[in-house]
């Protein structure tokens, strides 16, 4: 049975069914891989709202997530949300149970981390109870992942605001070679994500 219909709550069969989830997508190659992470979302029961950085939807259109979704996807703070009218990311943040950033870049762990808030990202990130569970799906180059600040920025969001990793893998990266950094796959992050 895939829940409780009354409650909403998931079942040890489906942990999505009833959740609400969002999904925060940065810029990076790796973004192909989240609408897989979106529709497995969906289909299992969640509520899935997407949040995108400007530099995201140079990657994947918001229409892809709009219509794997079923809801507008938000990529500026300023833009009206009719759902939740009393400011974006405030509303967002309130209603989720679960924060997912895939691909997480090395950009938006540096933000997360100095509590910059400078897109939907950020800024929605920075407005979710301390209760929320957070999970990062790290993707970028080898050297970037490796860069003493970048560690430093990862051992922050663990430590400091408690967020959860899963990855990266090793593997081909779109600098032709191979090498730690590469995002974890759907399946992986949609795992991880089912344990917090």
């Amino acid at each position: 049975m895939p829940g409780n219909p009354e409650t909403g709550a998931a079942s040890n069969d489906n942990p999505w069914h009833g959740r609400k989830v969002i999904v925060a997508v940065t810029g990076g190659i790796a973004c192909y891989k989240v609408p897989t992470i979106v529709s497995r979302l969906a289909q299992g029961g969640a509520e899935v709202r997407v949040l995108m950085t400007p530099a995201a939807t140079r990657f994947v259109t918001p229409l892809t997530f709009q219509s794997l979704s079923g809801h507008a996807v938000l990529t500026d703070p300023w833009r009206d949300d009719v759902e939740h009218p009393e400011s974006p990311h405030i509303g967002l943040a309130r209603w989720c149970d679960l924060f997912i950033v895939a691909p997480a870049t090395a950009d938006i762990m540096a933000r997360l981390a100095a509590g910059l808030c400078q897109d939907i990202v950020s800024l929605t990130a920075s407005a979710l109870p301390r209760t929320t569970p957070v999970l990062l799906a790290p993707a970028m180059n080898e050297q970037m992942w490796e860069n003493p600040i970048t560690q430093r920025n990862v051992e922050t969001v663990r430590s400091v605001l408690g967020y959860n990793l899963v990855g990266p893998a090793e593997g081909w990266q779109a600098c032709r070679m191979r090498g730690a950094g590469r995002m974890s796959e759907p399946d992986e992050i949609l795992s991880a994500a089912s344990g917090i």
